[in-house]
């Protein structure tokens, strides 16, 4: 059997052992449409889910459309997200990005890849995730943090660059899986198997690529 058939199947096994553990598996941001999504996830680089629940529950109270935000004033903007890291940056992206959609797109959040990645702080992933949780479209796979360790953990890719690793998992994962299966590892990864985990009680332990 050739390798990548066999990484296949492997593949298929990890799934169908998540989908028993994990039945439904979504993202953690909160947010009630495309833009406030494409706010979040910008606003969730290199800090928590949780962190950044707070901070837009308040965001998303005093900005609440598409206009709120392109007249926003940059000070005023900055006081509502301060308590993130690379806040300054964050909002650079943002209300450049209210902009442009406005202009641009007539408001709306655009749908594909590769129209997501001309906004401001859009790589890859944060399209995946935009695609996947605005618009049920899959075009590849969010690689986050957890996604990356998983996915090297069982020896699915031996890339370390998550765009790497995107196309390695690609090839081996059906379509049909590649918007949910991120949040499935990811919920495995907070639950089951944590960053310094010994793998003893591990669920999927026997899937691990020993070194």
């Amino acid at each position: 059997m050739k390798e990548k058939e066999k990484l296949r199947n492997k593949a298929l096994k990890i799934i169908e052992k998540l989908d028993e553990l994990i039945p439904q598996a979504k993202i953690a941001l909160n947010f009630s449409n495309p833009w406030e999504l494409y706010v979040a996830v910008v606003l969730s680089a290199r800090n928590r889910d949780d962190v950044v629940n707070k901070v837009t529950e308040k965001l998303f109270q005093k900005f609440k459309t598409l206009d709120d935000y392109v007249k926003a004033k940059t000070k005023e903007f900055e006081r509502y997200i301060k308590k993130l890291g690379l806040y300054k940056q964050k909002r650079k992206y943002i209300l450049k990005a209210a902009k442009i959609v406005k202009e641009k797109y007539n408001g709306k959040i655009p749908d594909s890849m590769d129209e997501l990645l001309k906004l401001p702080g859009v790589g890859r992933k944060t399209a995946n995730i935009i695609l996947w949780n605005a618009y049920h479209k899959a075009e590849g796979i969010a690689v986050d943090t957890h996604v990356r360790r998983l996915s090297r953990l069982f020896g699915l890719t031996k890339k370390s660059n998550p765009d790497q690793i995107e196309k390695d998992l690609m090839e081996i994962i059906p379509k049909n899986r590649w918007g949910d299966l991120p949040y499935k590892l990811i919920e495995y990864g907070r639950k089951y198997c944590k960053a310094r985990c010994q793998h003893k009680n591990c669920p999927l332990r026997k899937f691990i690529v020993k070194k």
